[in-house]
Formats: C-alpha cells, structure tokens, sequence
C-alpha cells in the first residue's frame, strides 16, 4: 500500500509538471514575469517558488539533501530567470523529488520530522507537495488562460468539454 501511495504521488508531480511545460510554453520571457498587481505573484514567481518549496519539503526534509531556501526571493524576483531556464530548474527538481518519493524507506512514512517550522512525517510531507504543486500549478494555468485567453487552446481533459 504505501508503495502505491508513493508511485502515485510521484506520478502526480509529473503530471502537474507537464501541464505547467504545457502552458509556460505558450508564453513571451516577458509574460513569464507580467504581474496584472502587486498583490499577485508572476508564472516566473510561481515556478520559482515550486522549485524552493519541493527542494526544502522533498529533497532536503524527506531525502537529506543539503539546500539553502531563499524563500522571499521566490516572490520578489521581477525577471533575470529565462523561461526555459525556469522550466529546466523546475523539471529538474520534480525528478529529483519523484526519485526521492518512489526510494523513500516505510519507516520514513510515520517518522516526525520538522520541515519548515512545521511538525510533520514522511506522508503528510509528500501529501503537502502533491497539494502545494497542484495548486501552483492552478494558478499557472490561469495566469496563462488570462493573458492569452482562448487563443491558449490549454485543454487537459478534452474528452470532458461535452459532459
């Protein structure tokens, strides 16, 4: 069962990372960084912030890999980064995370740990990212839609459009 959950688990972030290729694709380096505020946070911002948060959550809290979190600059970088750089770095860290989940031992699943000021355990921590990305990976996708609207033509689930 819990080798299920974790193929599962690592499979969903590939997911999530192809729909974010998908649409991230579709965009200028400039609308990569475009903001319609100050209040929101860039597709450049959002894929940055994915790469910061699988790599303290995944590789250094559940695989002991050394990494030093920049968290504020997630957010207040306004550009500098390259889309495909952006998508590499985050492809990147999604195949590390996914070999990191798929490897990780049982006796990890249940052990208390603490992963950014929060008490955790292995599952709640590979729950919390399947979530986190999932949600980021939302905002994308939106972000896109509205600057590109139906010319984006994103379409995951086509076989749905008529139901």
């Amino acid at each position: 069962m819990q080798d299920r959950f974790r193929e599962v688990c690592a499979n969903y972030l590939g997911n999530f990372l192809g729909r974010i290729e998908a649409s991230v694709a579709l965009l200028s380096e400039d609308q990569v960084w475009w903001r319609p505020n100050a209040a929101t946070n860039s597709v450049g911002n959002h894929l940055l912030h994915l790469q910061g948060n699988l790599s303290q959550w995944v590789l250094a809290g559940l695989g002991g890999i050394p990494y030093e979190r920049h968290r504020s600059h997630e957010f207040s970088a306004s550009g500098g980064a390259r889309r495909q750089d952006l998508v590499d770095g985050l492809r990147q860290v999604i195949q590390q995370c996914q070999a990191v989940i798929r490897e990780m031992p049982s006796s990890l699943m249940l052990k208390p740990m603490r992963i950014q000021g929060v008490e955790t355990d292995g599952t709640h921590a590979v729950v919390h990212v399947v979530e986190h990305t999932s949600y980021h990976t939302g905002q994308v996708v939106h972000i896109v839609k509205e600057l590109l609207g139906p010319e984006a033509r994103i379409e995951f689930f086509p076989q749905h459009r008529n139901e």
